[in-house]
């Protein structure tokens, strides 16, 4: 049983959750200006004003402060999917999440590569960023004539494998280019495609 116990009548549950999404929110800020490399729980603390203890009672350390970052990252994502995913039709739909995963990560580079890059220190669980992937799943689902598992996959694929290569430099960072790559999937989702894996 908890017991909350209410401080100049803001209750201390309250200000410990309210702690613990601006540390989340400085993180991301010294993530965005800094790299990964910047972001540290005594950077934190001093970011926010608190104690250097303070940031430990909330992350055990770097790896779950990380995770919580990338969470957040992939929080912000889902809702500027399903923000993109009410164009009309539904192939302009799928057209519009592309672009709006493209522009989300060309807007955090430094997000984008802890939410997906593999890194050992960031503990993401897969449950956490299964909105977003379910956001494009869904969509893919509505125009697909075969299985939406392949086209679903190769959406993703499409849309994460351009916003990458932008990000290395190693294509335009236009949005024309995957403008032109979506429509051609969206074709292809809604066409012939193969039954299964």
């Amino acid at each position: 049983m908890y017991t909350i116990r209410t401080v100049y009548g803001v209750n201390k549950m309250e200000i410990a959750d309210g702690l613990r999404a601006r540390l989340i929110d400085a993180a991301t800020t010294i993530l965005d200006e800094q790299g990964e490399a910047g972001v540290t729980l005594r950077a934190l603390a001093k970011a926010t004003g608190v104690s250097a203890m303070a940031p430990y009672r909330h992350f055990a350390d770097k790896a779950a402060l990380l995770g919580a970052v990338a969470e957040a990252g992939f929080a912000e994502l889902a809702t500027v999917l399903a923000d993109a995913d009410r164009a009309e039709p539904a192939k302009a739909a799928l057209i519009a999440q592309g672009l709006a995963y493209f522009r989300f990560a060309q807007a955090h580079p430094a997000m984008f590569r802890l939410m997906f890059g593999g890194n050992p220190g960031c503990a993401v669980e897969p449950k956490d960023y299964g909105e977003a992937f379910a956001i494009l799943s869904r969509r893919v689902t509505s125009l697909a004539v075969g299985d939406p598992g392949p086209a679903t996959l190769a959406a993703w694929g499409v849309v994460h494998g351009l916003s990458t290569l932008a990000l290395d430099g190693k294509v335009p960072g236009e949005d024309g280019v995957v403008a032109a790559a979506m429509a051609l999937v969206a074709d292809g989702v809604a066409g012939a495609q193969p039954r299964s894996l």
